[in-house]
């Protein structure tokens, strides 16, 4: 069994990406392909060249929310991770001892948060005296980027995929942010269709594993949503290609044994270690993960665990760009 320790690897600070591709498509993709073990070194413009003909490209519409509120410059801080009503949202905050259980605490003039609630890993519950959409708040809003970026509210657009629509993810869908409208419209031009899902990222995805046991780790529930049209498509086709790991979670929590798609919404905390056994992604498209993450657990199922530490290992040696705003990975 894998322990937390063995997905652990030194990546130096240099190789972190602090901005995206310039077009977003010249970001570099590495290809490689589980039946041979070839590695190929290429750029994503370049994708049509590699992908089956039959496939299908499943991505995630997600859309990123401004849901960091940062006041006083910064020195305080409300990072929304739902929104119960108008007014009463749960957050992370910053300094805590700011918001402690009870307390009134104002915002800006005119604004109050009331601290209804304080959980045992410090999310509180927060009572706002206006709706969270008042346009008082609106330039206290960020786009909330990773804490390995630092914020830069002039990248904000392109941390939004072309094709996102429905606001609520807490992170991009990072894969995705390769895609540009013309490479999607190359694409279909070789008859390669482009299906939606929606998953919105939360915080979950991110958090730390924090025991060495992994399956000891407690994965945060997501919402996702797959339509009937969408599902019926898929499971008119033999290849699938999904574009990142949100994706994946939804394809595989809706996906049965034989691989046959249901349509539905709802709330997946699928957590998928190396041992898994995909049932309906064929091939995956993602970035480059941070050490001991669930997702880089995810990627390792999908190609093995031994090939996963090669593959990085390679990553790292020709200073391909990692994270969120860095290259890609094509796994077929």
């Amino acid at each position: 069994m894998y322990t937390l320790s063995d997905f652990d690897y030194h990546l130096p600070e240099e190789l972190i990406a602090q901005s995206p591709a310039h077009p977003r498509d010249h970001a570099k993709l590495l290809v490689y392909n589980r039946e041979t073990g070839e590695i190929t070194d290429d750029v994503f413009y370049n994708l049509g060249k590699y992908l089956p003909k039959d496939t299908k490209l499943v991505v995630n519409n997600s859309k990123v929310e401004k849901c960091r509120l940062m006041f006083e410059g910064g020195k305080r801080e409300l990072f929304v991770t739902s929104v119960r009503n108008n007014n009463t949202i749960e957050a992370l905050v910053r300094p805590g001892r700011k918001f402690k259980l009870g307390k009134t605490v104002e915002l800006i003039e005119g604004i109050t948060a009331e601290v209804t609630h304080v959980a045992e890993d410090g999310l509180r519950t927060m009572i706002l005296s206006c709706d969270l959409d008042d346009p008082r708040l609106e330039s206290y809003k960020y786009t909330p980027f990773p804490p390995y970026i630092e914020q830069n509210e002039t990248l904000a657009s392109e941390y939004q995929t072309v094709y996102a629509k429905d606001l609520g993810s807490k992170a991009a869908p990072t894969a995705g942010l390769h895609f540009t409208e013309e490479l999607l419209e190359s694409l279909k031009k070789q008859g390669i269709q482009k299906e939606e899902v929606t998953l919105h990222v939360g915080l979950g995805t991110f958090a730390p594993v924090k025991v060495e046991n992994i399956l000891e780790h407690d994965i945060h529930s997501e919402w996702y949503h797959i339509n009937d049209e969408t599902a019926s498509s898929l499971n008119q086709t033999k290849h699938v290609t999904a574009v990142g790991t949100t994706s994946v979670r939804v394809l595989e929590s809706v996906a049965n044994d034989q691989g046959i798609l249901s349509p539905g919404l709802g709330e997946t905390d699928i957590y998928i270690t190396p041992g898994y056994r995909y049932k309906r992604v064929d091939a995956l498209i993602t970035n480059f993960h941070l050490p001991k993450s669930t997702l880089l657990m995810l990627v390792a199922a999908f190609m093995g665990f031994n090939e996963m530490k090669r593959l990085y290992k390679h990553a790292i040696e020709k200073k391909y760009r990692f994270y969120s705003f860095g290259d890609a990975m094509l796994i077929l």
